[in-house]
C-alpha cells in the first residue's frame, strides 16, 4: 500500500515510538557502535525532527539523549556530589564576603570539575586518534592550574602563580606517583611491578631542563651578577621560557610521531599484548557530546577560578595560613584530582606505564609548558613574570626532582619506594607551612604569616 511521505514518516514515526524506540534509547550515541549505526541513529533523529506530525516524538528522542548525557557524566561518579559548593561559593561571596569560607567552598567546588575535565578530555581523544588525543591531554590536562594562574596573573599576583605551578609539579611527582607506586605495590605484594624505564629517563630529563631554565634566573639573581639590574633577569626569563616551549613542542612531536606507543606496555617480540588491547575502554559519550562538557567545564571552571583566586589573601587571613602553603599544597590538589584517581587506578591494575605517564607527563606538561606559557602570558599582559621562583622554591624543586629520578632509574617499583615519596610530600608540606615568602616586588599583594 502507498501512503504519502507525511504519512509514512507518521506510521514509521509511530513503530518507533511503540517498541523500537526502546532499542533507539539503549543504543544511542552514548553506547559504542559502528558508524553504520551511528548514522542510522542520526538519520531516525533527523526524520523525526522534519516530520511535521513526528515533532513531539523528536523532541523526545532528544530530551533521551540529553538525559542520558548529564546521567552519565555528571551522575557517574560520587565526586560530583561537592559540584554544588561552586554555586554556594558565589553565594556566599555575594551575601557575606567572607574570603576564607568563599575560598574553601570554592576550592570544593572545583575539584570535581577538574575530574570532569579530564574525562571529557579523555572521551573526545576516543574520536580525535593518538596525534590529536595527546595534543588535547597536553592542553587540557592541566586547564584548571593554567586557568587560575591567568586570573591570578590579571590580579598582578606573581608568586600565586609561581608557587601554584610548582605546586602541582611536587605533587604529581611526590604525592600521585607515590600513591600510584604505594596502592600498586599493595594489590601485587607477590610481584615487582615494572615499567617503561626509556620513558622514565625521557621525562626526568625534561624535568632537569626545567630546573635549569628556573635555577639560572635565581642564581643571576641572588649572586647580583646582572648587566641590567632588574631588567636581565627578566629578559633571560622570557628567552629561556620560548626556548622551553619549543623543547616542548620537540618532545610532543617525538612523543606523538616518533614513539606514539611509548606509554604501552610491550611483549618480548615488540607486538602489543592482547590481553591490553582486549582491555581498552570505549567511549561512554559521543564526539559533539564531548566537544559541548568540556566547553561548559572549562567555562564553569574559568568562573569558580575568579572567584577562588580573589579570595586567597582574604582566605590566608581568616584562617591563619601563609599564602605559599596555599598555592604550593591546596591549590594543586584541586587541580590535579584527575591525575591522581587516574594513577591509582591504573596502578592498581597493574599498567604502571600509564600511571607514570600520567603523573611525570603532567608534571612534564607543566614545567615545560604551563610555566614558560605563563611567562610569556605575562609578558602579553605587561607584567613581570619570571622563571626567578626564589631560592626556598627552586631548591625544592630540584632536589625533588632528584629523588624521583633516583627512585626511577631501576625500572621497577614496590609500596615501600611509594610510601618514601608520600613522606617526601609530607615534608615539603610541612616546609611550606612554616616558610615565610620574601617580600614582593612593588605593586604585587602579598601576605606575610
Amino acid at each position: 500500500m502507498n501512503y504519502e511521505p507525511g504519512i509514512q514518516s507518521q506510521l514509521e514515526m509511530e513503530s518507533l515510538g511503540n517498541g523500537p524506540i526502546h532499542e533507539f534509547e539503549d543504543e544511542s550515541l552514548f553506547t559504542p557502535k559502528t558508524e553504520a549505526q551511528k548514522i542510522r541513529s542520526i538519520e531516525a533523529v533527523g526524520e523525526c525532527s522534519f516530520s511535521g506530525g513526528s515533532q513531539a516524538s523528536g523532541d523526545k528522542v532528544w530530551r533521551n539523549i540529553v538525559y542520558r548525557s548529564i546521567k552519565t557524566v555528571v551522575f557517574s561518579t560520587k565526586l560530583n556530589l561537592l559540584m554544588p559548593f561552586g554555586p554556594l561559593a558565589i553565594l556566599v561571596a555575594k551575601l557575606t564576603g567572607h574570603n576564607g569560607w568563599v575560598f574553601v567552598l570554592s576550592l570544593l567546588g572545583i575539584t570535581p570539575l577538574a575530574e570532569r575535565l579530564g574525562y571529557a578530555t579523555e572521551q573526545l581523544a576516543f574520536y580525535t586518534g593518538a596525534t590529536v588525543g595527546g595534543l588535547l591531554n597536553a592542553t587540557f590536562g592541566n586547564a584548571t592550574e593554567l586557568i587560575i594562574s591567568i586570573y591570578a596573573l590579571k590580579r598582578g599576583m606573581l608568586r600565586v602563580v609561581q608557587q601554584s605551578l610548582l605546586g602541582s609539579i611536587l605533587s604529581n611527582m611526590l604525592l600521585v606517583l607515590g600513591c600510584a607506586f604505594f596502592s600498586g605495590g599493595l594489590v601485587f605484594q607477590e610481584k615487582e611491578q615494572v615499567f617503561n624505564k626509556a620513558t622514565a629517563v625521557v621525562n626526568s630529563g625534561l624535568l632537569l631542563m626545567a630546573v635549569m631554565g628556573l635555577l639560572f634566573p635565581a642564581v643571576l639573581h641572588y649572586t647580583h651578577t646582572e648587566v641590567h639590574f632588574g631588567k636581565s633577569e627578566l629578559a633571560l626569563s622570557r628567552f629561556s621560557s620560548c626556548v622551553m616551549l619549543l623543547a616542548y613542542a620537540a618532545f610532543l612531536f617525538f612523543q606523538l610521531k616518533s614513539r606514539h606507543n611509548q606509554y604501552v606496555p610491550l611483549n618480548e617480540e615488540g607486538i602489543q599484548n592482547e590481553e591490553n588491547a582486549d582491555d581498552d575502554e570505549a567511549p561512554e559519550i559521543s564526539k559533539w557530546e564531548s566537544i559541548v562538557w568540556l566547553s561548559v567545564m572549562t567555562a564553569w571552571i574559568s568562573i569558580v577560578s575568579e572567584y577562588l583566586v580573589n579570595a586567597i589573601e582574604g582566605a590566608s587571613i581568616a584562617w591563619n595560613m601563609p599564602i605559599s602553603f596555599i598555592s604550593v599544597i591546596l591549590l594543586p590538589i584541586v587541580g590535579n584530582a584527575a591525575e591522581h584517581a587516574s594513577a591509582i587506578m591504573f596502578a592498581m591494575k597493574d599498567k604502571l606505564d600509564i600511571s607514570l605517564g600520567v603523573a611525570i607527563g603532567s608534571s612534564t606538561q607543566i614545567s615545560m609548558f604551563g610555566i614558560p606559557f605563563c611567562v610569556v602570558v605575562g609578558w602579553i599582559m605587561g607584567r613581570p613574570m619570571d622563571l626567578n621562583f626564589q631560592l626556598f622554591e627552586t631548591a625544592t624543586l630540584f632536589i625533588t626532582v632528584l629523588v624521583v629520578a633516583f627512585l626511577l632509574q631501576e625500572g621497577t617499583s614496590n609500596y615501600f619506594k611509594g610510601l618514601m615519596l608520600i613522606l617526601c610530600y609530607l615534608i615539603v608540606a610541612a616546609s611550606f607551612f612554616v616558610h615565610v615568602d620574601p617580600s614582593p616586588p612593588a605593586g604585587e599583594t602579598q601576605v606575610k604569616t
